[in-house]
């Protein structure tokens, strides 16, 4: 599934809005950041394409995109991703339903991350979001019938062999916290 978010943030130009696309994978809900731009016109959108299904891309071996009927899904990012072997599927108007793993995405990103901040400025923003993609992945627990409030790609912080005191890892400020065990001393 694919899908995209506006995020508003203050720059030293004034207030702008922020395009980020993502990408997510629905069965293993890895998600994939496609790019973040003031401007997502037709040869960003193709490069972002190209990003994603070129050699070792993260869409590599993916047989379908679903994504909704904004515009800015053009004829050349379909191009490019039927040439990767991907069939674009747009989804029916006004059907966020039918693409509700992408749009879960969006609620949790601006609940648990984006709308508690004050960016200031595109870097900032990079961060934010880069922040809670590893988070995401990592850290936050995932509940669904398929998943059972795992975490989806666990790093060895999250053994359950590890009998140690708990310990807060925090990102973000202490936005967005994780809770595991330290390694025992033997």
């Amino acid at each position: 599934g694919s899908d995209f978010l506006t995020q508003d943030i203050l720059t030293c130009l004034g207030p702008m809005t922020f395009y980020i696309l993502f990408f997510i994978n629905i069965k293993t809900r890895k998600v994939v950041l496609g790019g973040i731009t003031p401007h997502p016109n037709d040869e960003w959108m193709a490069q972002a394409a190209r990003n994603v299904t070129g050699f070792d891309g993260e869409l590599t071996g993916a047989k379908y995109l679903i994504h909704d009927r904004d515009s800015k899904y053009s004829q050349q990012f379909g191009s490019i991703m039927k040439s990767a072997g991907i069939k674009p599927i747009r989804l029916p108007p006004r059907s966020p339903n039918l693409n509700a793993y992408s749009e879960r995405f969006v609620r949790s990103l601006k609940d648990d991350c984006l709308n508690q901040l004050i960016i200031l400025g595109e870097k900032q923003l990079r961060r934010a979001v880069k922040q809670y993609l590893e988070y995401y992945h990592r850290e936050r627990p995932h509940q669904g019938h398929d998943i059972g409030n795992e975490l989806l790609f666990p790093d060895d912080r999250a053994s359950p062999e590890r009998t140690g005191r708990i310990v807060r890892a925090s990102r973000l400020g202490g936005l967005l916290n994780f809770y595991y065990r330290e390694e025992s001393a033997a």
